[in-house]
């Protein structure tokens, strides 16, 4: 599980350092929840896989993202969900303390291949697991996580070579549609972004025989606090709606 499009602006808009526009993509029949409010220490916003636990994205009162995607590279049979250790990795305060747990984790439990972001505002890691881990830092600017690679760096399977090409040449065309334009808000990139998520053209709006995009979300972090919106369907049909989160500025939990 997870999503398949996840586009982040990581400290491209002075009010909201990290920014976050994904779609995810799953099979029809498994079971979700939306966005709320969960128990923890710190306490996260996310959706929820109902079916194995855990979730694909969110953000926690420290003001960390999480989220993540399939991999398509062979690896280990995962003995437990992916699902699960974005939410562990929400029980952290910062980026760089989560990179570490799950660099550890990955050692002691099989996942299936993954790419892992993780976000606050002093950093940006990718995590790139399919039985050995590759750690990269990201720069300020826009980043594009899909399947197949990051920011230029695709690879296509063979057992899925034409889709994977495709992916990987729509996400190209997705990272340049949203660079910033000048003078442009972190709301305006949001409304962009939300536009382009519902946009068959770019390929990011699934429509399948049993699976396709199931949801879509859009996340902005900032020292004022965080506004995430959900469309709980495709978004090329589906409003985004708020979510509600927590009240007042996010700062370092106890």
């Amino acid at each position: 599980m997870g999503v398949c499009t996840l586009i982040l602006a990581w400290q491209v808009f002075e009010d909201a350092p990290v920014a976050v526009a994904a779609n995810r993509d799953e099979a029809d029949e498994r079971p979700t929840s939306g966005p709320a409010v969960r128990d923890g220490s710190p306490r996260y916003v996310a959706p929820r896989d109902e079916r194995a636990g855990g979730t694909w994205m969110g953000y926690n009162e420290a003001g960390l993202f999480v989220g993540i995607t399939n991999r398509w590279t062979e690896g280990d049979p995962g003995e437990r969900s992916r699902g699960r250790l974005v939410q562990d990795a929400l029980g952290h305060e910062r980026a760089e303390a989560a990179a570490r747990f799950v660099e550890r984790e990955v050692e002691r439990t099989a996942y299936e291949p993954f790419h892992l972001v993780l976000a606050d505002d002093a950093a940006a890691l990718l995590l790139a697991w399919d039985g050995r881990m590759q750690v990269r830092t990201f720069r300020p600017g826009i980043h594009a996580v899909v399947n197949v690679g990051w920011d230029g760096n695709y690879f296509v399977p063979e057992r899925r070579r034409d889709v994977a090409a495709e992916q990987a040449e729509n996400t190209g065309r997705v990272r340049t549609a949203l660079r910033p334009e000048p003078g442009e808000t972190a709301v305006e990139w949001s409304e962009r972004a939300g536009d382009l998520l519902g946009d068959h053209e770019y390929g990011r709006c699934i429509h399948g025989d049993g699976f396709g995009t199931q949801s879509a979300s859009l996340l902005r972090i900032g020292p004022e606090g965080a506004v995430m919106e959900y469309a709980d369907g495709k978004p090329c049909e589906t409003a985004f709606e708020p979510v509600a989160g927590f009240d007042g500025p996010l700062t370092d939990a106890d």
